[in-house]
């Protein structure tokens, strides 16, 4: 299984980007997925987390401002940030678990996808 992650890039302050984490392989079905993302010099944490429809959770920091989402038909989650601000500045990176054809279950990370909010 891979997982290939896109959507970073510089954008200015207020302004959006919607990255996305694409699933690859021998995958019967996502079950759960989350972004991290790692601020330069800064630990990483957690920025958004979702194991279902309505079941979602989000940093203080970005509620209100980043939705996470699946499409379960192409194996894709996606995190749309809006209203990005320089301290959003960091290498994002995907987490999902998944279920094999077999039904066990893996947790997977993308490779990060650098977003960079400067004007």
């Amino acid at each position: 299984v891979q997982l290939q992650a896109s959507g970073g890039g510089l954008v200015q302050p207020g302004g959006s980007l919607r990255l996305s984490c694409r699933a690859s392989g021998s995958i019967s079905r996502i079950y759960a997925s989350a972004w991290y993302r790692q601020p330069p010099g800064k630990q990483r944490e957690l920025v958004a987390g979702e194991s279902g429809v309505d079941v979602t959770n989000y940093a203080d920091s970005v509620k209100g401002r980043f939705t996470i989402s699946r499409d379960n038909a192409k194996n894709t989650v996606y995190l749309q940030m809006d209203s990005l601000r320089p301290e959003d500045t960091a290498v994002y990176y995907c987490n999902v678990g998944v279920f094999d054809r077999q039904q066990n279950q893996f947790e997977y990370w993308g490779q990060g996808t650098l977003v960079t909010v400067s004007s």
